[in-house]
């Protein structure tokens, strides 16, 4: 697995590839915890190379959902392949997040959520 992370304006976009798996998903978490800086900013998932996603992946998302969501912030993953997009469906997950077609989808959604909010 391989991660990388970019903090935009109001978001933290974080890319997945390869597969998250009981190997992999400790590390996932550790890296969602060190990189989300501001717990009240979106995170953004581009799991548009992410080929895998187990039961132990799926909770380390939906931690992070629910940690989110406690701050005011919404976890966007963008990009879903059939195997992991099954498994969110499967497991009614995919309500705990706002899933996107397209990674430039879930950024403006991220932004958008940012800018309509009162100030």
């Amino acid at each position: 697995m391989n991660l990388t992370c970019r903090h935009l304006p109001g978001a933290t976009l974080i890319t997945v590839a390869g597969q998250v798996d009981t190997t992999s998903s400790a590390r996932l978490e550790d890296y969602i915890h060190q990189h989300h800086r501001n717990l009240s900013d979106d995170l953004v998932f581009d799991a548009s190379r992410m080929a895998f996603l187990d039961s132990s992946g799926l909770a380390v998302l939906l931690a992070t959902a629910t940690l989110a969501r406690g701050h005011g912030a919404v976890v966007h993953v963008a990009g879903l392949q059939a195997t992991p997009a099954r498994l969110l469906n499967v497991t009614g997950a995919r309500q705990a997040v706002t899933v996107h077609d397209r990674l430039d989808e879930a950024i403006a959604a991220a932004g958008s959520a940012r800018r309509d909010s009162p100030s």
